[in-house]
Formats: structure tokens, C-alpha cells, sequence
């Protein structure tokens, strides 16, 4: 007898394929764009197969295409971008490791009140901080610097990270933990060869947490660095806002391409393991 054929199973594919379509239509625009001649856009429409493939566009965007008086193209804020999150990724990921677990297997007097206070930011809205921030920078020397701004997302990020980690590890049983100290293990000695090894997942998804957060944050980018030590999304913002010559749709949709590399690489490589590491946690 044959199988019945699922009416509803074919409706919700549908319905899912129509919404899957309409997120990447703006997607679909930009790299059309990217290999497009302004041109070619100017006698048509910004909505259009490519006449020739000017694949030039990104050799013109990533070296010689000027952004604020400054015809070096976009690469160096691009290296800037990655001079600011490498460090700062690292940083915080390894500090919310380090809080989770002084939080959850270390226990002390008024941890949770700690725990409330350093997670506080995750609540806190962004521009409410850009005045202390100011004014921080200022005293430090670091204003307009890569330093600066990695000290800000490795701060801002340490509230993340201690959530994801400290929730983490309160799957980890405690008589692991109490055998290593009955062995003679310390503090130091327990987090780096009994944590650490048991902590992958978590990281896996703090790593990329922090990744792409750090690398498309904009607010802070804009407003404590100027100039070539902006970050590629203050670049991208400039590179639109040119109203001195025609706009050159190619060459910034190729920009919008190389911005969103990194981050595009991140999740197709590593998003598997982001929803992997989410659940690891979940259920003891």
C-alpha cells in the first residue's frame, strides 16, 4: 500500500524555503553587486545579473578605494579589526573560564552577589557606558588606540563569558573536583588539568561568541578611534557616507563582502559546534 503522501510536511518546507529566500535576497544583492560595474548598476538597477564580471572590484576595494581622505583601501582597517578581536577574544574567553569556575566550584560567602554584579552588563544598554568609557581611555593614555579598544571588549565581554562558563560547569560533578584536592591539587592546578580539558564546548562557543560580536560592534569603534585606527565597520560606515563623488556600488559592495568574511568563515566552519557547546551544558 502505498505511503500516504504528508500535505503538512510539504507546507511547512514551503513556508520555511519562502522565509529562507527573502533573508538571503539582501545577501544575494551584495555579491551580485560586488561583481558588478557602477555602470552597468547606474543604467539599470542596484537588482541585476552582472553585463561583464568585474572581478576587480575587490583587488580596487581591499588596496586602493579611498575612505576618508585615505586611498590605502580598506585593508588597513581590516588588520586593525583583527589586531582588536584576536586579543580581546582571547582575553575575555580565558577570564570567563577562569570566573565560572571560581564561581561555581570555589564556592565563598556573597558569590552570587558577585556573579549578579559581573553579569550586570550583560542588562546594562551600550551607550550608558561610552562616558565612563571616556573617561577611562582618557586617564589610561589609550584613547584612539587598538589597546583601548581591546581593553573595552575584553571588560564588556567578561560578562558574557562567565555566564556561558559559570552555567557550564555546573554540570561538572563536585567529586571530581574534591578527589583533586584530596590528591593535593590547588586552585591553579585543578583549573588546568581538570577544567580546562573538560571545557571545549563552552569555549568553542564563547570563542565565537565573542568573535563576531567584537568584530560587527560598531558604537564603541566609532566613537573612541578616528581615522586609519577605526575598526572595518567604522571604515564602512565612512566609505557609504562619501557624498564627494558619484557612489561607487561595486567596489562598497565588495567592501560589505571582505567585512563580513571573517564571521561569514566563523559560523560556516564552527556553527555546528556554537549550537553543540549551547547544549552541552543543558541537561546533567
Amino acid at each position: 500500500m502505498p505511503e500516504r503522501f504528508n500535505w503538512s510536511r510539504l507546507m511547512i518546507y514551503s513556508v520555511l524555503s519562502v522565509f529562507a529566500m527573502f533573508f538571503l535576497l539582501p545577501i544575494v544583492v551584495v555579491v551580485l553587486n560586488s561583481v558588478r560595474s557602477t555602470e552597468d548598476i547606474n543604467h539599470s538597477s542596484v537588482i541585476g545579473m552582472p553585463g561583464p564580471w568585474m572581478w576587480g572590484n575587490f583587488s580596487q576595494t581591499w588596496s586602493k578605494f579611498c575612505i576618508a581622505e585615505h586611498c590605502s583601501g580598506i585593508q588597513p582597517y581590516f588588520w586593525n579589526s583583527l589586531r582588536m578581536v584576536i586579543p580581546a577574544t582571547a582575553i575575555s574567553t580565558m577570564l570567563g573560564a577562569l570566573n565560572g569556575y571560581t564561581l561555581t566550584l570555589w564556592r565563598f560567602r556573597g558569590d552570587h552577589v558577585v556573579f549578579g554584579i559581573i553579569t550586570l552588563g550583560v542588562f546594562l544598554p551600550e551607550q550608558m557606558k561610552l562616558v565612563p568609557w571616556v573617561i577611562v581611555l582618557r586617564d589610561l593614555g589609550l584613547f584612539n588606540t587598538t589597546a583601548g579598544l581591546v581593553l573595552i571588549h575584553v571588560v564588556q565581554g567578561m560578562s558574557f563569558t562567565t555566564l556561558f562558563c559559570r552555567n557550564y560547569y555546573l554540570s561538572i560533578p563536585a567529586d571530581l573536583l574534591r578527589a583533586a584536592r584530596i590528591d593535593g591539587a590547588g586552585f591553579y592546578r585543578i583549573f588546568w588539568r581538570i577544567v580546562l580539558p573538560l571545557s571545549p564546548p563552552i569555549l568553542i562557543v564563547t570563542v565565537i561568541w565573542q568573535f563576531t560580536g567584537i568584530w560587527n560592534e560598531f558604537l564603541y569603534g566609532v566613537t573612541f578611534s578616528a581615522g586609519e585606527n577605526q575598526p572595518i565597520t567604522a571604515a564602512l560606515i565612512a566609505l557609504s557616507a562619501q557624498i564627494s563623488q558619484a557612489p561607487q556600488y561595486g567596489e562598497q559592495s565588495a567592501a560589505v563582502l571582505i567585512a563580513a568574511g571573517p564571521t561569514l568563515l566563523i559560523y560556516l566552519f564552527a556553527g555546528r559546534y556554537f549550537v553543540r557547546g549551547l547544549t552541552s551544558g543543558a541537561v546533567k
